[in-house]
């Protein structure tokens, strides 16, 4: 019988941890093991998940892929960690891959049905997590009217983003589509979102409204849908390419020493994410008094800080942000900028 897997995509910041964090938590028992995605040098999701406290979520579960694009690196990266996954002597009872914001689904999907892996895993589905109030924006929609919008509105949006074709991909991939961040908005303005992405979706992708990424497991899971053998059929604006070229984005890795004040630090993000058009920025503080670890997670404007674990007794305590943008941001007044003042 052959192991399930979700594929988890979604743009940065949709929420793709913060559902997966639920999946565990109301996993009832079963073994799941996670794959992660990150884009950057470094593995924040990945602490994020193994720090969390759920039962059942530690290292041996968690492997992670952070030499690059998951759709790029199948054969060097993914399908040597899908092998070593099967031939546990415990094998999971399902897989759970956590894509980056930029990867396209079609090409990892197309992985599983390589001769090394194909009878031993299925792709039970896609899922994708949408931003909802983002895409109502126009943020990263391909609705070429809600662009305009946003770019009317907003004077640093002055060029088409590459990110468009990358949304759109990972809906047409789709077998569920999650409007998340849900309760950030009004009935009319989801139908709108509904609309706008409907001619991206394939027919019979079904779409939920969800809240802090919360849905029941039986949903999310056992969709059965074997999207290996369909994905040559389901539509991509990158098919007939090799690959796909991911150097419109930059990212890095800043340190910041020990945080006194982390109102400080979040407004100083707020404010370089304005100057500078940061897409998104992820990681942990070090708050001297605090024993615990100070989690910091940025889409746009929008930030969230919570503390989510103690400091293990040899691990160091240390602050780590990942800046993730488009192409030509200046890393040098950005480090500038997120530095305390003197």
């Amino acid at each position: 019988m052959k192991i399930p897997a979700t594929v988890i995509t979604g743009f940065l910041g949709a929420g793709k941890t913060t559902l997966i964090r639920h999946l565990l938590e109301n996993a009832g028992g079963k073994r799941i093991a996670l794959i992660i995605n990150e884009f950057g040098d470094l593995g924040i999701d990945r602490g994020m998940l193994a720090g969390c406290g759920i039962e059942g979520c530690d290292d041996d579960n968690i492997m992670e892929l952070a030499n690059g694009c998951i759709c790029c690196t199948v054969a060097d990266d993914f399908l040597p960690t899908m092998e070593t996954l099967l031939d546990r002597e415990l094998a999971p009872d399902h897989i759970v891959i956590e894509t980056s914001g930029l990867a396209l689904p079609k090409p990892l999907v197309k992985a599983f049905n390589w001769p090394e892996i194909k009878s031993r895993v299925t792709v039970d589905g896609v899922v994708a997590v949408v931003d909802a109030r983002a895409v109502h924006e126009g943020r990263f929609a391909d609705d070429p009217d809600a662009v305009q919008a946003a770019r009317e509105a907003d004077d640093a949006l002055d060029h088409e983003s590459p990110l468009d074709e990358v949304f759109g991909d990972q809906l047409l991939s789709a077998d569920l589509v999650l409007l998340n961040k849900s309760d950030l908005m009004d009935a009319a303005s989801l139908k709108s979102v509904e609309a706008d992405i409907a001619h991206d979706m394939e027919p019979g992708a079904k779409v939920l409204h969800t809240s802090h990424g919360k849905v029941d497991p039986a949903i999310l899971l056992g969709l059965s849908a074997a999207v290996e053998e369909v994905i040559e059929n389901r539509k991509s604006h990158h098919d007939g390419e090799e690959e796909h070229d991911h150097d419109d984005f930059d990212s890095f890795v800043i340190g910041l020493g020990d945080i006194d004040d982390p109102e400080a630090l979040e407004a100083r993000i707020r404010q370089a994410t304005s100057d500078h058009d940061i897409l998104r920025v992820k990681g942990f503080a070090h708050v001297p008094g605090k024993e615990m670890r100070h989690v910091i997670q940025g889409v746009g404007p929008r930030i969230q800080r919570y503390y989510d674990r103690p400091w293990a007794v040899n691990e160091e305590r240390r602050t780590a942000l990942v800046i993730i943008g488009e192409k030509g941001m200046d890393e040098t007044a950005i480090r500038a900028a997120l530095e305390p003042a003197a």
